[in-house]
């Protein structure tokens, strides 16, 4: 298993995990970044990995620190 952090570290904004296990791809959270205007300007950046290699998105809860991207 691997996991990478893309959001939510070092802040409580932006949860975004990809978690690899087995040849598969989830993506945990895809959360936006709050409480800046440095934050928001990067909900419009490019993800760091790429969207058509993942199988799956689980969402825990319906916060935008959780969706919102």
């Amino acid at each position: 298993m691997n996991i990478k952090f893309f959001g939510a570290t070092r802040e409580v904004t932006g949860s975004c995990y990809l978690v690899q296990v087995n040849n598969k791809s989830i993506l945990l959270e895809c959360g936006m970044l709050q409480g800046s205007h440095e934050n928001a300007r990067h909900n419009h950046d490019d993800f760091p990995f790429d969207v058509a290699d993942l199988d799956a998105v689980i969402v825990s809860h319906a916060h935008l620190d959780h969706t919102g991207r």
